[in-house]
């Protein structure tokens, strides 16, 4: 009898210990899951993780944190990420800079191309070319008239060094055959506070940045980025067409994880934020800002993500653009 229980009770442990991993995994989320943003409140990026972060929280049923960590253009929130534990609690907002750091910043402290699970792409939009409502300029040829007449007269604002907003101006410069000065900041916040105080002159701004200001009649819009015009903004010509032929950039956003995050729970957060994004309250407020939703798969991410990499080397590149 002691020899068949004892056979039981080991029989009992193996099963248990093979069924532990699967609970743990069938368990997640237990505990608030933290969404990192690399850049200061206030800017685009900001307003899609909080507008994401709610829907979230509704599709996984436990709180979800936003957390901004900016600096170094965005090296440091993406940093924290990378090297925090691989287990979907610690998440980050993945926008145009993860693409473009890599060949601006040859020395980053993660491995942009293994560091990273993708979950995502939320969407894409385009940046926007903007100044003050009282600027002088009302077109793209008129600026690039005034930029040549007056070489490193004219500064550009941007959310950090390698964002949508900086490569933007940078790939204007090299088209245009204009010098402008580039100023970072730490998000967008605080390059549009600058620009509405006239300590800057523009800023190729993401649309869901500058949208309320252009609402509110306090900047003008001169182009949009994209090749073709946004929805959202559909009598704003593109740069291309406005003077600047060839001339093509976006924004995007996408959630990702630490490398090594189990896969059922990248499943478990794609189909959480799948449901987020396309809820009306979520919809309304990207729409209004420009933002075309894709929330594909994991590896669509994936694969929209080598793209730009490899797109925007090849603009670092050719144009010689450097980090300021």
């Amino acid at each position: 009898m002691s020899k068949h229980l004892s056979r039981i009770a080991s029989v009992m442990l193996i099963v248990g210990t093979w069924l532990m991993p699967c609970a743990a995994h069938a368990a997640y989320p237990d505990k608030p899951v933290r969404i990192i943003v690399p850049f200061s409140p206030g800017g685009g990026t900001d307003l899609v993780a909080r507008t994401l972060g709610v829907g979230l929280a509704q599709a996984l049923g436990v709180s979800v944190l936003i957390e901004n960590k900016p600096g170094a253009g965005t090296v440091i929130g993406t940093d924290l990420v990378a090297k925090s534990a691989p287990d979907g609690y610690t998440l980050l907002i993945a926008t145009f800079a993860n693409a473009v750091n890599p060949s601006l910043l040859p020395k980053l402290p993660y491995a942009s191309d293994t560091a990273f699970a993708p979950i995502i792409l939320i969407g894409r939009s385009p940046n926007v070319l903007v100044v003050r409502a009282d600027s002088p300029f009302k077109s793209v040829s008129e600026l690039i008239t005034a930029a040549k007449a007056q070489p490193k007269k004219f500064t550009f604002a941007s959310q950090g060094n390698g964002t949508s907003a900086h490569l933007a101006g940078e790939l204007f410069k090299n088209l245009a055959k204009v010098e402008m000065t580039h100023v970072p900041y730490k998000g967008s916040g605080p390059a549009i506070t600058d620009l509405l105080g006239g300590q800057v002159d523009m800023t190729f701004g993401t649309s869901s940045a500058v949208g309320a200001h252009l609402d509110s009649g306090k900047l003008r819009a001169l182009g949009v980025t994209t090749t073709e015009r946004s929805p959202a903004m559909a009598q704003v010509p593109t740069i291309a067409e406005s003077g600047l032929p060839g001339y093509a950039a976006e924004s995007w956003y996408g959630l990702v994880a630490p490398a090594g995050t189990p896969p059922e729970v990248i499943e478990r957060l794609n189909a959480a934020a799948k449901k987020a994004v396309q809820q009306d309250s979520f919809r309304k407020r990207v729409a209004d800002e420009g933002l075309v939703i894709s929330a594909g798969s994991p590896a669509e991410l994936g694969t929209y993500m080598r793209a730009e990499e490899a797109r925007w080397r090849r603009v670092v590149r050719e144009g010689g653009i450097t980090v300021d």
